[in-house]
């Protein structure tokens, strides 16, 4: 979680996502796990965890990863934007959403 809320954070304090009140999920592939938040006001907050599955919200704005990369780019030994070119972190949302948040990559 704490890698994820790093991650997150820059993602929410990005002068691209100024102004965007959005649902966001980070699915960790390796843990069959899906971590559930909110962008708004340039925090993400309400981060709470379900299990993979149906039952699971979708969100406005979704992440898909490993763990490992997770980490990896918390680190700096991976950059989203490389991570996100070769296929290893996808990203999903809106393309509005997908306009805005491009920046980052």
């Amino acid at each position: 979680m704490t890698a994820l809320r790093s991650i997150l954070g820059d993602l929410a304090r990005s002068p691209a996502a100024e102004g965007l009140d959005r649902s966001l999920s980070c699915r960790l592939t390796d843990l069959d796990e899906v971590v559930l938040g909110r962008l708004s006001s340039g925090a993400v907050r309400d981060l709470h965890v379900l299990p993979h599955g149906p039952a699971v919200p979708k969100a406005d704005i979704r992440l898909t990863m490993n763990s490992d990369d997770l980490v990896a780019m918390v680190a700096g030994d991976l950059h989203f934007g490389q991570a996100w070119a070769s296929g290893r972190v996808k990203l999903e949302a809106g393309l509005r959403d997908l306009l805005r948040l491009r920046k980052l990559l």
